[in-house]
């Protein structure tokens, strides 16, 4: 199963910075997060951008056991 890393209002919402969340593609990934942490994280995860590998991703990419899936709001700076 994928590794889910969450950051920020993400991993406050969850409350966990990290976790194996079942799934074949990014969107039952999040799907399954959905279920597993609640309203508050759903929340939050629409304004989050999804990366997988490093890599920005679309919600129909597959994931494997060995990936890892990263979960990042918006973030400000100055």
């Amino acid at each position: 199963m994928p590794v889910v890393r969450l950051f920020a209002q993400a991993r406050e919402a969850a409350g966990t910075a990290t976790d194996v969340v079942a799934g074949d593609t990014v969107a039952a990934v999040l799907d399954h997060a959905r279920e597993r942490w609640g309203e508050g994280f759903s929340a939050v995860l629409g304004t989050c951008g999804v990366w997988v590998n490093g890599e920005p991703a679309e919600l129909t990419d597959a994931v494997g056991a060995d990936d890892e899936v990263a979960v990042l709001p918006p973030v400000s700076g100055g």
